[in-house]
């Protein structure tokens, strides 16, 4: 290649990040530092691509580009031949292999991936919230949530806020004890981001019991009593009465089946969710 400064222009529809991590893997394999790369996101007008290339055509250029636009690809295709650049497509060839096994078109629409990071760093953040915030941690959490899951102990509340978390929500929980006050921000918040959870007693009694067992404790606890578990119960329905909210009974359904209604209750107040997707 000599010894002349090599630049490598990047062009892409979206931000270029693929194109410029191939041409610096691809570079690497040459033993050269005079180098340079020149990244131009959201490219998505002929113009832009002409001005790019009218520089280019001045230096000792390859161009590197992702462009899933058709009739734009084409174009700076067509031009950098014209200018004797040369040009490698890093996207199409693969996006031609995998149409002809799939058996469906491409959607030639730029900045997918980036979507689906920014989704995935949401889901991120929602679990990182779920966790922080997870059995009445810290009561500001209350007020930043999408949903507070309120309810006695064993009643779903912490599996219930990590799997709403999958779907992009941020969720607190606030475990609700007959001998401590629940938050004050419980009722700050409007009642309809609230979900109260029940169960049956005789479910919650053998949950309980099998949790003292796992703990190695007796049964004989207070905490695995029937007339405790009446007690919390009672107290936590008079809770959830006070702050109007809906409440669900989680003492037959599985942790999909409660978030399931959880999300329709909510779609059905008019909250718009991403549902993960």
């Amino acid at each position: 290649m000599g010894s002349s400064h090599l630049v490598i222009y990047v062009i892409s529809d979206s931000i270029g990040e693929t194109a410029e991590q191939v041409a610096k893997a691809t570079v690497s394999q040459f033993n050269i530092e005079d180098y340079e790369v020149r990244r131009f996101p959201y490219i998505n007008e002929k113009q832009q691509v002409f001005e790019i290339l009218d520089e280019a055509k001045n230096e000792h250029a390859v161009i590197v580009f992702t462009i899933v636009v058709p009739e734009l690809r084409k174009v700076l295709i067509e031009e950098a031949k014209i200018l004797n650049i040369p040009c490698a497509d890093v996207m199409t060839p693969i996006l031609h292999a995998m149409e002809s096994v799939l058996k469906i078109p491409a959607k030639e629409e730029p900045g997918l991936i980036r979507k689906l990071d920014e989704r995935y760093f949401r889901k991120v953040e929602a679990i990182e919230f779920a966790v922080k915030y997870d059995d009445g941690k810290d009561a500001r959490g209350i007020k930043q949530a999408d949903i507070v899951l309120t309810g006695i102990s064993r009643t779903s509340k912490t599996p219930l806020s990590m799997y709403l978390a999958h779907k992009n929500l941020k969720v607190a929980n606030v475990p609700l004890v007959p001998e401590v006050l629940p938050p004050r921000e419980l009722y700050e918040i409007p009642p309809k981001k609230i979900i109260g959870l029940t169960t049956n007693p005789m479910k919650l009694i053998e949950i309980r019991q099998e949790r003292l067992k796992a703990l190695g404790l007796k049964n004989e606890a207070n905490y695995a009593s029937m007339q405790r578990i009446l007690e919390e119960l009672d107290y936590a329905e008079g809770i959830m009465k006070k702050l109007g909210c809906p409440v669900i009974d989680v003492s037959s359904k599985a942790v999909e089946e409660s978030a399931g209604i959880i999300l329709e209750i909510f779609k059905d107040m008019g909250h718009k969710f991403s549902n993960g997707k």
